[in-house]
């Protein structure tokens, strides 16, 4: 099943209550996951209005659902999908997504056989490159495939300090100063079979790390200090960097950067033709430390009581489903509704059960629903096969997750 296209008409929104949600999937066995349509539309629109006009490329991995991806590249204001592996690319082109952006590099001998193979695919799937080595893995695949292939390179956003010996953001392209991205460009442009399409810049540092984060108030006045030189220095080294690769290749039909976190901001750069966004469209609970905005939780899970271990404590089944990066309490699924319930200290989220303290655990019985934001967005797809999609009090659609699909890509 496919999710149905959006409302043509606007109407008042509901709360995303506990009622609700009960109401909504009561003929439902948890554990399940929903996406509210009503907080995931209004996610969108406001994703739009902070881009200023610019358009928004979907980021898959953020989402991982064929149908929600459709969903979202049917408003206006959003364009093109940015993907996370090769494979999933090529599925997504086979699947009728006609603009994708693989924004990681690849080493899927397979998969570049594939689409160097195949002019269609060839046509619909920009790949990554920061290393010359990456053009030569893809000529070496090609296996007799012909077609030519679309590369965007990508620029390190890092702030370096102190002469570089301090830096700042995720370790990712090799690529930092504009005299570095030209002469890839003229790595490139030099090579049959490829053509220069686009440039990437992901400012992780500013885009995926929290400003507001509560009760620590030193540590997101310094992330702020930090997020502002950032970004000032990202501004004039980007669009040098674009100058000095409009040099080499000529006009480019994209400039890629930002994230969530950074829309508006990232949009304001006038180096930048569009900006890339997708956990805003779920708001995991990592997306609550930002001043910048304030989304809509979208995307919850429901675990069942299934013990009560005594006054104030109840057991769920499950739950156990960390986020990635840096190991910490920030990367763990919160307990949402009924409110004032969290973890055990001493064992904390399980593979099998969850243990949860607070005066509202006396109030739940066996079989009742504890609900749950993770951590991030898309992967809390990949702990369910589909996703119930409510409108209103109900449950309007069924739709399978990558996973629901037989598909595992990482």
């Amino acid at each position: 099943m496919t999710a149905r296209a959006p409302r043509t008409t606007a109407r008042p929104r509901l709360p995303l209550s506990r009622a609700r949600l009960e109401r909504a999937t009561a003929g439902l066995q948890a554990p399940l996951a929903v996406v509210d349509l009503d907080a995931f539309d209004a996610n969108a629109d406001d994703l739009v209005r902070r881009a200023g006009g610019k358009p928004i490329r979907v980021a898959s991995k953020s989402v991982r659902c064929r149908a929600l991806l459709e969903r979202v590249l049917a408003r206006d204001g959003f364009c093109g999908v940015m993907a996370f592996t090769l494979a999933e690319a090529l599925w997504l082109a086979r699947s009728g997504f006609g603009d994708v952006l693989l924004a990681y590099p690849s080493a899927d001998r397979a998969g570049f056989a594939e689409l160097t193979g195949d002019p269609k695919l060839a046509a619909a799937v920009t790949v990554l490159v920061d290393d010359p080595a990456q053009l030569r893995l893809v000529d070496e695949a090609r296996d007799g495939g012909r077609a030519e292939v679309r590369v965007c390179l990508e620029l390190d956003t890092s702030l370096r300090l102190l002469g570089g010996r301090l830096r700042v953001g995720a370790l990712r392209s090799p690529l930092h100063s504009p005299a570095a991205l030209a002469e890839a460009a003229r790595a490139v442009v030099r090579r049959p079979g490829f053509r220069l399409v686009g440039l990437m810049a992901y400012e992780g540092h500013v885009a995926g790390v929290g400003d507001r984060v509560a009760g620590r108030p030193l540590h997101s006045g310094a992330v702020r200090l930090m997020q502002a030189a950032a970004r000032r220095e990202l501004a004039v080294r980007r669009a040098e960097a674009v100058r000095a690769v409009r040099a080499v290749a000529g006009e480019l039909e994209f400039v890629n950067g930002g994230g969530t976190g950074s829309v508006q901001r990232t949009a304001a750069e006038a180096a930048v033709t569009e900006v890339a966004a997708g956990s805003g469209l779920y708001v995991p609970h990592l997306f609550d430390n930002y001043r910048s905005f304030s989304g809509s939780p979208a995307a919850l899970f429901a675990q069942p009581v299934v013990r009560r271990p005594g006054v104030g404590v109840v057991t769920v089944l499950g739950g156990g489903y960390p986020a990635s990066g840096v190991a910490g309490r920030d990367r763990l699924p919160v307990p949402y509704l009924p409110e004032g319930l969290g973890y055990d200290r001493q064992e904390g989220p399980g593979e099998v059960q969850t243990p949860l303290l607070g005066p509202a655990a006396d109030d739940l019985l066996i079989g009742d629903r504890v609900w749950f934001r993770h951590a991030k967005a898309g992967e809390l797809c990949e702990r369910f096969d589909r996703l119930h999609l409510i409108e209103g009090d109900a449950v309007v659609d069924t739709v399978p997750t990558y996973r629901g699909e037989g598909l595992t890509f990482l």
